[in-house]
């Protein structure tokens, strides 16, 4: 028996958001037989961005049940069944911290339809519910919506179990509880991590730290140490005593933090790379003319880079990210990905028609949205909590620290902001970790003072 369901939430941080509507169909392999729809009241205001994606908003959840108040019938529909969802683990996991709210713990085998999509239909290029139904010819309504995305969900279950004739990879894939596979000694510790980004640090039966690390959930990151057969992990496993955590609200802090502090507490299980974490970088070099022009290279500590790579394929990407319809034309050295003919940097330069000085000009200004250099910066970003920002201080070029503050605090002076600063050692990386990060992340704002 299978209960197919989709949930629609608030939006928010993890382990704060709260249900707006929930769709259950229990299936038993042949027919529908009980359904269950139903708009929820989370008690808690909708992101803007989630209003605009469903549709529902506030005002439409004020009359609607709350939560504890159809907990009864989500228990009743899920029952001896299998929960099989579009990305079942988030579902699965709102479910779960919605009743540990009530004081009940909700425990449900589950299946994905995405993993087992990617199973059987490896031909498709893409496994989001909407395009992957679309080219299946699958018919959906009502898009973003519990009801539509759960039906879809059931349709596209049904095609899968068609493809699946002996049932072989259905039955391998179906997952029990977060906690199978867990020594006894390790579910209180993991029960009581957050699923959000963070450091942690796992402490032997004195209270030293024998290992730090970083992940964007601290709780499944964990559950996979305690369950890795590794040899490492193994000895980790059989030193832990207990595990504590910070929150960091962006991996940008958690990477400077996770550095920094393993070099500081030098944990006998964490090893420490002589080589850097960003081998590539971005250089501006001058050309016998007085012209500017790109370099892709390999890094260098001893010279200041315009930005940093993990591969020249991932430099080459931010390089055709600049170019854009009314972008000035530049020349790129260094190393390319393919076998690619390289234009001679002189003759390049024979065709440029307006002075160097404002093609230079030009250039720079082409770079300046990445530019940690040239004055006092600060990087805001998402904080902890639903009412919190961070902020990471650039002077210059150097890392000075971190801070979180409150949404109400006025960033007009940033010098206040400042003040809360904690500062971060020097780490010879951690210029290129803040320049990689501005590079592939989004949703920061960069602010100079």
């Amino acid at each position: 028996m299978y209960a197919v369901l989709d949930i629609e939430t608030t939006g928010g941080q993890y382990n704060e958001e709260g249900i707006t509507e929930i769709a259950i169909y229990k299936y038993d392999g042949d027919q529908v037989v009980d359904q269950f729809i139903s708009l929820v009241n989370p008690e808690i205001e909708i992101q803007p961005f989630v209003v605009k994606l469903t549709g529902i908003n506030n005002a439409m959840l004020r009359s609607a049940p709350k939560f504890y108040e159809v907990a009864k019938r989500i228990i009743e529909m899920t029952e001896n069944c299998v929960i099989v969802a579009h990305n079942a683990e988030f579902d699965y996991r709102i479910l779960r911290m919605e009743f540990k709210r009530l004081g009940f713990d909700f425990k449900r085998d589950t299946l994905c339809t995405v993993e087992l999509s990617k199973k059987l239909l490896p031909e498709q290029t893409a496994y989001s519910l909407g395009k992957l139904v679309r080219s299946l010819g699958i018919p959906i309504s009502d898009r973003h919506r519990a009801n539509g995305d759960a039906l879809a969900t059931l349709k596209l279950f049904i095609l899968l179990q068609s493809k699946d004739k002996e049932k072989t990879i259905l039955r391998s894939m179906i997952k029990s509880d977060i906690k199978t596979g867990l020594a006894p000694k390790f579910l209180d510790m993991v029960e009581n991590l957050p699923s959000t980004v963070g450091i942690y640090y796992i402490h032997n039966k004195e209270g030293a730290i024998i290992y730090i690390g970083k992940s964007n959930n601290i709780k499944k990151k964990i559950h996979q140490h305690f369950t890795s057969d590794s040899k490492i992990f193994k000895k980790i496993q059989s030193e832990t005593y207990t595990v504590t955590f910070e929150k960091t609200a962006t991996e940008l802090i958690a990477q400077l933090k996770e550095n920094e502090e393993v070099s500081i507490n030098n944990p006998i299980y964490n090893k420490v790379s002589r080589r850097g974490i960003y081998p590539y970088s971005l250089y501006l070099k001058t050309n016998s003319k007085g012209y500017l022009y790109l370099s892709i290279d390999k890094t260098d500590g001893r010279k200041r880079n315009l930005m940093a790579f993990v591969s020249p394929n991932e430099g080459m990407k931010f390089i055709e990210k600049l170019k854009t319809e009314d972008s000035v034309n530049f020349y790129v050295d260094g190393y390319y990905p393919l076998k690619t003919k390289k234009i001679n940097n002189e003759n390049f330069f024979d065709s440029i028609e307006i002075p160097f000085e404002q093609y230079n000009e030009n250039i720079i200004a082409l770079l300046e949205p990445f530019d940690i250099d040239s004055t006092n910066t600060m990087i805001l970003d998402k904080g902890r909590t639903i009412n919190e920002r961070s902020a990471v201080f650039i002077e210059k070029g150097t890392l000075k620290g971190y801070c979180f503050y409150d949404l109400n605090f006025q960033i007009n002076n940033p010098e206040r902001i400042e003040g809360n600063c904690t500062p971060v050692s020097f780490f010879r990386n951690n210029r290129s970790i803040i320049l990689n990060y501005l590079n592939k992340r989004k949703g920061f704002k960069l602010v100079k003072y």
